[in-house]
C-alpha cells in the first residue's frame, strides 16, 4: 500500500513543475482574442488611477527603534592582503568577464533596443515581460558596477520613455514585473546615490501602477494580473493557484520603495502577506514550511508539496534581507527564517551518491502525506540550479543570526552545485536532475552509506525509473540498460531538464560564500564555471541558452533571459572585483542581485 501511495504523489511533482515553467514565459501562454476599448490617443487601452474597491484606512508602520547591531558578514580581506600575482589573476579574470558583458549588452543594444530581449541567434527582438525593456531597465545596476557610465545614462534616457500604463498583454506577472522592472529602477537610484530622479520617479509610476493588483478582498495581490480589466473598472480577486513566491518575492521591493518616497502603502500591503505567512506558518502540512501553492482567494495553505527551489525560492531567500532591509527591527523575519531553516536541514537537504564520496548537499523537495494514519514525508531528491541561491542564503543568515554551525551546511550546498557543473561533460549545471540518497540531513550519515558502488548506483536508478518491479531483470540489470537507454551521466539517476538558461544562482552562492569566507579556492571554482558557460554560450551576437548539458558542445536555443546580465555576470564580475564593491555589510541584494542601500539609521 505505501508503493501505492507513493505512486499516486509522484504526479504532484510533475504538475507543479509544469505549472512553474509555464509560468516563466506568460508571453507564451495563448492568448483569449478579447477586445478591449481603447482610451489613449495612440489607439491603446491605458492604466489609470481609480479609486479603490477596497481601500486601506490604516497602513502598517515601519517598526521603530534603534537599528539593531548585526554581525559583520564580510570577511576581512585586509588581513591577508593578495600577492602580486594573485592581483594579475584576479584582474585578467575581471576584464575577461567584463569584455563578455560588454559583447552580450552590445548584441542587444544593436538588435533589439527598448525591447525585452535579443535572440542571440536570430537577433530578433522578443517580449517576454510586458515589453518595457526588461533587459534595459534589469541591467542598469550592471553598467554602473561595471563603470559603463555613458551606458547607463542612455539608459536613464530611454527608461524616461517608457510608458507602464499600457502593453499588448492581457495579463501582467506582478512577481516578474516588482523583480525586474520596480527593482531593476531602484538599484539604479540607490547605487547611482540618487543623481537621477527620473529613475526614482518611473519607480514610484510603476509602483503605482502594480498597487492595484492588491485592490483584492483580502488584498493578497492578482498575481497574474488582468490589468486590463481593472483600467476598465472591473473588479479583481486572487487566484486559487497562487505561487508561494508570487506572495512571498514582493517585500524588499516595496518596502524599498517605501522607504525612499515616504509613502506606507507600499509597505503595508507586503508587510499584510508576512502578517499572513507568519499566521500560518505552524499550521500548514509540514509545519515550519510553506506549501509550493496557495489558495490566495481564501488564504488557504493546504496544498502538499513543499520545497526551497522553484516555485518557492524567493520567499525564503527574502526573509533574512528583509531583515536586514529593516535594520534589524522587525525580529519577525529572523523567527520565520529559523524555523525554515531547522525543517530543511532536517527533512529538506540531502547528501548524493557520488562516485568520489563528495561531503556535499543538494536541496529536494517534500511530499507530506499520511502512512498508517500517520503523519510523514516523503523526500523527492530533485537537484535544481534555481535551488542553488541556498547555499548563500544560508552562509548570509548564518552570519546575521549568529548561526555558525550553518556556514558549513552551505559549504556544502555549494559545493554541491559546483560538483553539478564539474559533472557534466559540458561543465554547465542542468536545470534539473536526481541523484540517489545516501542521507537525509546536514548531520553525519551511518557508515559506509554514502560510499559508492555501481551496483548502489544501479539500483538508485532502477527504483527512481520503474517503481514496479521488473520480473524479466534484476534492479542492477535494469540500472545498467537504462544508463543506456537514458544517457544517465555518472551519480545522476535522472536528467529531468538538460537545458543550462544562463542562470545565476550557482554563481551567486559561490559569491557570496567566497565574500563571507575569503577563501580563494571559490574563486578558481567561478573562473571554471564562467569558462565553460561562455565556450558553449557566446553566439556571434550575444549568448545563447543550450539545450543539453550533457553534450560536449551543447546546442544552442535562441533565448537569452535578462538575467544574464542583469544577475549571472554581475557576480562573475563582483567575485574577481575588489571585495569593497557591493560589500555585503552595505548592501542588500534582492532576487535580481540589484542592491539596496542598507539603513545607516
Amino acid at each position: 500500500m505505501i508503493r501505492i501511495r507513493r505512486l499516486w504523489l509522484v504526479p504532484a511533482f510533475f504538475i507543479a513543475t509544469i505549472v512553474y515553467y509555464f509560468s516563466l514565459n506568460p508571453s507564451d501562454n495563448i492568448k483569449p482574442e478579447v477586445s478591449y476599448p481603447s482610451n489613449g490617443v495612440d489607439s491603446k487601452l491605458h492604466w489609470t488611477k481609480r479609486p479603490e474597491r477596497y481601500p486601506i484606512e490604516q497602513f502598517r508602520e515601519y517598526p521603530t527603534g534603534p537599528l539593531q547591531p548585526m554581525p559583520r558578514i564580510q570577511y576581512t580581506f585586509a588581513s591577508s592582503p593578495e600577492s602580486s600575482d594573485v592581483k594579475s589573476t584576479r584582474e585578467k579574470r575581471l576584464a575577461v568577464v567584463k569584455e563578455a558583458f560588454v559583447h552580450a549588452w552590445n548584441g542587444y543594444e544593436k538588435h533589439a533596443w527598448g525591447r525585452d530581449e535579443v535572440g542571440p541567434i536570430s537577433g530578433m527582438p522578443r517580449t517576454s515581460f510586458g515589453g518595457w525593456g526588461a533587459t534595459l531597465v534589469d541591467t542598469m545596476d550592471t553598467l554602473w558596477i561595471m563603470g559603463l557610465k555613458d551606458e547607463f545614462a542612455q539608459c536613464v534616457k530611454a527608461v524616461a520613455q517608457i510608458d507602464f500604463t499600457t502593453n499588448e498583454e492581457e495579463t501582467i506577472n506582478v512577481f516578474e514585473t516588482t523583480i525586474r522592472y520596480l527593482g531593476g529602477l531602484l538599484a539604479a537610484y540607490d547605487l547611482s546615490e540618487a543623481k537621477y530622479p527620473i529613475l526614482l520617479a518611473k519607480a514610484q509610476e510603476l509602483g503605482e501602477i502594480l498597487y492595484s493588483a492588491f485592490d483584492t478582498p483580502n488584498h493578497v495581490p492578482m498575481a497574474r494580473w488582468s490589468w486590463k480589466k481593472t483600467a476598465l473598472g472591473g473588479e479583481i480577486e486572487p487566484s486559487t493557484q497562487t505561487l508561494l513566491a508570487e506572495i512571498g518575492s514582493l517585500t524588499l521591493e516595496f518596502t524599498r520603495l517605501s522607504q525612499l518616497t515616504g509613502d506606507l502603502k507600499y509597505f503595508d500591503v507586503v508587510q499584510r502577506l508576512t502578517e499572513e505567512m507568519e499566521r500560518v506558518q505552524n499550521q500548514t502540512k509540514m509545519p515550519g514550511l510553506w506549501p509550493t501553492i496557495l489558495n490566495g482567494k481564501e488564504l488557504k495553505f493546504d496544498y502538499n508539496h513543499f520545497t526551497m527551489g522553484g516555485m518557492a525560492d524567493s520567499t525564503y531567500e527574502y526573509l533574512p534581507k528583509q531583515f536586514m532591509l529593516l535594520g534589524g527591527r522587525d525580529k519577525r523575519y529572523q523567527t520565520m527564517y529559523e524555523q525554515a531553516i531547522d525543517i530543511a536541514k532536517r527533512h529538506l537537504f540531502f547528501r548524493p551518491l557520488t562516485p568520489s564520496g563528495e561531503d556535499i548537499l543538494f536541496s529536494g523537495n517534500i511530499v507530506a502525506t499520511t502512512v498508517d494514519s500517520l503523519p510523514t514525508s516523503i523526500l523527492d531528491p530533485q537537484g535544481q540550479h534555481l535551488a542553488c541561491f541556498i547555499g548563500g542564503m544560508v552562509a548570509i543568515s548564518g552570519k546575521i543570526f549568529n548561526r555558525p554551525e550553518d556556514l558549513q551546511v552551505a559549504r556544502r550546498l555549494v559545493d554541491g552545485c559546483i560538483w553539478a557543473y564539474d559533472a557534466m561533460p559540458s561543465g554547465l549545471m542542468p536545470e534539473i536532475f536526481h541523484t540517489a540518497v545516501c542521507h537525509v540531513g546536514v548531520d553525519d550519515p551511518k557508515p559506509n552509506d554514502c560510499e559508492w558502488s555501481d551496483e548502489k548506483w544501479y539500483e538508485a536508478i532502477s527504483r527512481k525509473n520503474s517503481p514496479v518491479q521488473n520480473k524479466e531483470m534484476t534492479p542492477i540489470e535494469l540500472g545498467k540498460t537504462l544508463v543506456q537507454q537514458r544517457e544517465l551521466v555518472l551519480g545522476f539517476t535522472q536528467h529531468g531538464d538538460n537545458r543550462y538558461i544562463l542562470r545565476p544562482e550557482a554563481i551567486e552562492s559561490v559569491f557570496i560564500l567566497y565574500r563571507i569566507t575569503g577563501d580563494t579556492k571559490l574563486q578558481d571554482a567561478a573562473w571554471r564555471m564562467f569558462q565553460a558557460i561562455d565556450v558553449a554560450t557566446k553566439t556571434p551576437i550575444a549568448h545563447a541558452a543550450v539545450y543539453d548539458v550533457r553534450k560536449q558542445i551543447p546546442e544552442k536555443s535562441d533565448r537569452m533571459e535578462s538575467f544574464w546580465l542583469a544577475e549571472t555576470l554581475k557576480y562573475f564580475y563582483l567575485i574577481f572585483s575588489d571585495p569593497s564593491v557591493v560589500s555585503l555589510d552595505d548592501w542588500v541584494l534582492n532576487t535580481e542581485a540589484h542592491p539596496f542601500k542598507r539603513p545607516t539609521s
